[in-house]
């Protein structure tokens, strides 16, 4: 294929997940994201990967733009990396919560393309696990199938599958053009 005619399919995979991408989730996620946002809470924006570098950028407009305390674990390398290297992959996440002493009226904000399992993410399912313990909001925007954060999360927004090829690509993609909806949404008069 060349170029151009990558170019165009790309393009229309766009479309296509911007026509049957569920408007009623994106909605509930703004709920819950205002929610927090007007009782004063605290939004925590998980990821891993390309989601973690989706992750930072997600805090600057949370809390720049729509004026919410946010945070991302994973801006501090150094802990980050010492919590792993001291109790595991699957702990990092929760023992880092566990210090920012989550609560009640706080929510976790989950980007992941598959939303976490039994075999992956577990760092993720671990976080869920304790915010919904602690009485926390979890939300998520999510590709494939949803993943542990389809099956826990208040509002979960899951990206549609239009390429088995390009799951990855298109759902960081769609993380930031959501975000950057719900953001701007939470300064709608």
């Amino acid at each position: 294929m060349d170029d151009k005619a990558y170019i165009a399919q790309y393009m229309d995979e766009t479309a296509a997940i911007a026509r049957s991408l569920d408007q009623g989730a994106v909605a509930k996620l703004v709920a819950v994201l205002r929610e927090v946002q007007k009782a004063g809470g605290r939004l925590f924006i998980l990821g891993v990967g390309g989601s973690a570098g989706n992750a930072s950028h997600a805090v600057n407009d949370f809390r720049k733009i729509a004026g919410i305390e946010a945070y991302a674990p994973t801006d501090n390398v150094s802990e980050l990396t010492a919590r792993i290297n001291d109790i595991g992959w699957d702990a990092c996440f929760t023992g880092w919560l566990s210090v920012s002493k989550l609560r009640s009226g706080d929510a976790l904000l989950v980007l992941s393309v598959g939303g976490g399992g039994p075999t992956v993410s577990q760092n993720l399912v671990t976080a869920m696990d304790l915010a919904k313990a602690r009485g926390a909001k979890v939300a998520a925007i999510v590709s494939r199938n949803g993943g542990y954060a389809a099956k826990v999360a208040d509002a979960c927004v899951i990206v549609p599958v239009v390429s088995s090829e390009r799951i990855t690509p298109h759902a960081e993609g769609w993380q930031g053009v959501v975000w950057h909806l719900v953001v701007n949404a939470l300064i709608q008069v």
